[in-house]
């Protein structure tokens, strides 16, 4: 992958640097274009629902969001929803809608919206090289800004929850080892362990340790990226710290994506089994809806 972000700026209409560095202002439409071909299986409407873009005071400005929530009521429980590496597209929004039809305020902010327009990118390479630069320290202080802002939106002070695909599995991890407050965390297919980088100082076997909230891990049995054994050593050294609250679900038959309905990657009984599982996770850990 290149080490160097080619200037990017002003290739794509929504594009706006403003006076505080921030290069996505609103969200995409569509489906992430560096992922082909791209169709969803699933389409939740909005009937019911209050849903579309919010802005998260963060603090060097704002980042856009994705919120979804029942249309009627108030105090809701909350979900955070961590985007793959191709940013808040339609399947993420899709995400959000069918927890909101389930009782939840669910939100997906842009982490990368520093850095570039991921979802309107063709160019994987570029998609990665621009998602590597976003900070570990960055995205958790927007988390942190995003659960604030729910709490003042109709969200309920105390009873968050957070999940995460591919990087945004990832993301959970760390998210958990961060905030001891979430009530519980579900990563889909996150990475575990791997190099560090000035981004990426540490990853989620580094923390294991510091481990307070109960994560559930989802993972596939044929991904090529995230091995078994990167599996197991998260499990020795959740073990080693005596940490019993974390479970993991292997899917034999799945791939790396297994939950993206927009991809070729997408395994429907590992989806839908997986999403009954983070469902009852975060039921048994005090964020039902």
């Amino acid at each position: 992958m290149p080490d160097d972000i080619p200037d990017i700026r002003g290739l794509f209409p929504r594009m706006d640097l403003s006076r505080r560095g921030f290069v996505v202002t609103t969200l995409a439409t569509g489906f992430a274009l560096s992922v082909k071909p791209a169709k969803a299986t699933i389409v939740t409407d909005t009937d019911g629902l209050t849903a579309g873009e919010v802005k998260i005071p963060v603090a060097d400005g704002e980042i856009p969001a994705y919120r979804a929530q029942p249309a009627h009521g108030t105090h809701f429980p909350v979900v955070i929803v961590v985007e793959e590496i191709f940013g808040v597209h339609e399947h993420i929004k899709d995400l959000c809608r069918r927890l909101a039809k389930l009782g939840y305020l669910a939100i997906a902010p842009e982490l990368y919206s520093r850095l570039g327009d991921v979802v309107s990118i063709t160019d994987i390479d570029k998609v990665v090289a621009i998602v590597n630069r976003a900070p570990d320290t960055q995205t958790l202080s927007d988390l942190d800004a995003t659960a604030a802002w729910t709490e003042k939106h109709g969200g309920i002070h105390g009873k968050v929850a957070i999940t995460g695909f591919c990087r945004g599995g990832r993301t959970v991890w760390m998210y958990c080892e961060h905030n001891p407050k979430v009530k519980a965390g579900v990563s889909w297919y996150g990475q575990l362990e791997g190099k560090t980088s000035d981004a990426f100082p540490s990853h989620p076997i580094d923390g294991a340790a510091n481990l307070k909230v109960p994560v559930l891990g989802l993972y596939a049995g044929k991904d090529q990226g995230i091995t078994q054994q990167s599996i197991d050593d998260m499990k020795a050294a959740l073990a080693k710290a005596h940490n019993k609250h974390c479970e993991f679900i292997v899917y034999p038959d799945a791939e790396h994506g297994f939950n993206a309905d927009y991809r070729p990657s997408y395994n429907e009984a590992a989806a839908t089994d997986g999403w009954k599982h983070m469902l009852a996770w975060f039921k048994q850990h005090g964020v039902a809806a």
